[in-house]
């Protein structure tokens, strides 16, 4: 099988005042024609700065030191820029991660894909939008002849991440990198777009290079694995190799982290629910003469309580109401029906004025870490600006907010640094940290965990296992990963199309799920019949 990648000692320098020399150093790996290999570590491991140097799309500060990179026999690094942009496109292709900030949103998909076209072919404006339609087909996007003129806001995640597929795959590019490509799907979109990719794979012969922290669609995938570690190669190999009997320390520590599709077993938590809601509805839109009808039920009759010290997940597809009902929960929008009671407190109907003493009680962690913390105030300042608006001293907050960092893992010194100076899982503890910081009954983590790398979204699970214990917290946990579901909670709410399928001790939920709904969310995780690391020697 011959290459169409060959990456050889390719080391890319960073600047001088970074925590290393290099961002890659030294590092040698191929991608066979029809191959698809897999590259996994830690953020910060190099392996997007590997993507870029292929692509020709490092950043400025950034510069190859050493090595080559490549495509069918030429050398992407020694290319010149006109040279590189009749590469990308023709030869090779990039899927980035987030489709919504890839795509332009006041332009049509059909004319996006069709401007990959007008750049690299001759064909007129009516053929390029038939072969917009022809590789929207066959990335299996529902009826293209009405697609093609939409915008990307008109599609859902997933058929957006397949607009930028097809713009990859429309001139058969012999090299194709994804970047996280799936990372923000739900697990039956996630499922569709990796035997999308696959079956592009196998049907073209293209080469495939697939970054990501999932390991769960490592052992979906991957032909062979390259482990990446503070900008070196650890190891590689074939797939079961790897993930089964890895043979490094790090690559060890990364398997033994990813959780298991297996619940442990778990004592019911017993007591009078921290919080307790009733016929909870959100509905969207609006009915009138001049308008046609356009509602839309996010939530609809949401009964569930939650009982401190207990975790509820709320699992489903994206558009399911899962993130609707945390915030109807979270007073941040308000529901248009329904009781949300508070241990004997109605908050449903509050006023915004009634609602101030109210919102100490319920704290949300959100997705993001990046785009939690203010980049302009220091840690600190975050952390004791609610306790303050609370009425305590600066001096107390000061106080506990060094407590916090601590109980959090992180020195309690940091609290003059700013945002940019954290890592992402560091980030998000102190988010974490500032919900804490005021004390509340519920806390509910919105997606808290699915941006981080599975050593570090293993330590956060730690800690939020901990924090609800120590402060008996009723904990509402909103995921897509059903993984961390089976590990971190007592007791799972199923929603699809803003409906609660089935609810139960999360144990008994995925031994014997009884709608069908329930068993396809489950058959669709990716990974499902993988021990990681089961090969070890203990």
């Amino acid at each position: 099988m011959a290459n169409v990648l060959d990456v050889k000692g390719l080391t890319v320098r960073l600047p001088g005042s970074s925590d290393r020399m290099n961002a890659v150093e030294d590092i040698s790996f191929s991608v066979g024609a029809g191959e698809l290999v897999c590259v996994v570590g830690e953020s910060g491991s190099g392996k997007s700065v590997t993507a870029q140097a292929v692509m020709g799309l490092l950043p400025k500060e950034l510069k190859p030191s050493a090595g080559e990179t490549q495509l069918q026999g030429e050398d992407t690094l020694a290319a010149s820029p006109n040279r590189l942009r009749d590469l990308r496109g023709t030869k090779m292709a990039m899927i980035f991660q987030e489709p919504m900030t890839a795509l332009n949103p006041v332009t049509r998909v059909g004319e996006q894909i069709g401007e990959v076209l007008e750049i690299h072919t001759d064909l007129s404006k009516s053929d390029r939008r038939n072969r917009a339609i022809e590789i929207m087909e066959a990335v299996h996007l529902p009826d293209p002849e009405r697609m093609v003129d939409s915008f990307p806001h008109q599609l859902s995640g997933g058929q957006r991440q397949r607009i930028m597929i097809a713009m990859a795959l429309v001139l058969d590019p012999v090299l194709l990198i994804a970047d996280e490509p799936t990372t923000a799907l739900d697990v039956t979109t996630q499922a569709q777009i990796l035997k999308l990719v696959k079956e592009m794979q196998e049907r073209r012969g293209t080469g495939v290079l697939f970054i990501t922290h999932d390991f769960g669609v490592v052992a979906e995938i991957a032909d062979r694995i390259v482990v990446m570690q503070n900008g070196r190669i650890i190891e590689q190999g074939p797939r079961e190799q790897i993930l089964q009997y890895p043979s490094e320390p790090y690559t060890q520590m990364l398997m033994s982290s990813v959780p298991s599709m297996t619940p442990p077993s778990r004592t019911p938590v017993v007591g009078d629910p921290a919080i307790t809601v009733r016929g909870l509805n959100k509905i969207y839109g609006r009915t009138g003469i001049l308008s046609r009808d356009r509602i839309v039920h996010a939530a609809k009759d949401i009964d569930l309580d939650v009982v401190r010290g207990e975790t509820l997940g709320i699992v489903g597809e994206s558009g399911s109401g899962k993130s609707t009902v945390a915030r109807c929960i979270a007073r941040l929008i308000s529901p248009t029906s329904g009781t949300i009671n508070l241990q004997g407190t109605e908050i449903a109907t509050l006023k915004e004025s009634r609602l101030r003493p109210i919102r100490s009680r319920i704290q949300i962690v959100f997705q993001d870490p990046y785009r939690s913390l203010n980049p302009r105030r220091t840690i600190g300042m975050s952390l004791i600006e609610a306790p303050m608006n609370f009425g305590v001293t600066k001096e107390q907050a000061i106080t506990e907010a060094r407590g916090l960092m601590e109980l959090v893992g992180l020195s309690a010194d940091a609290l003059e640094r700013y945002p940019h100076q954290f890592s992402g899982g560091q980030r998000q503890r102190i988010c974490i940290a500032r919900a804490l910081a005021v004390k509340p009954e519920i806390l509910i983590a919105d997606e808290a965990v699915s941006a981080l790398d599975v050593s570090v979204q293993a330590q956060v699970l730690e800690l939020l296992d901990d924090i609800r214990d120590k402060y008996a917290l009723a904990m509402l946990f909103i995921t897509h990963d059903l993984r961390v579901a089976a590990q971190i909670c007592d007791r799972l709410m199923v929603m699809q199309n803003g409906v609660v399928v089935e609810q139960g001790p999360t144990e008994a939920l995925f031994a014997n799920p009884t709608q069908e709904y329930t068993r396809l969310l489950l058959e669709a995780a990716p990974g499902t019949n993988v021990e990681f690391g089961s090969g070890i020697a203990v």
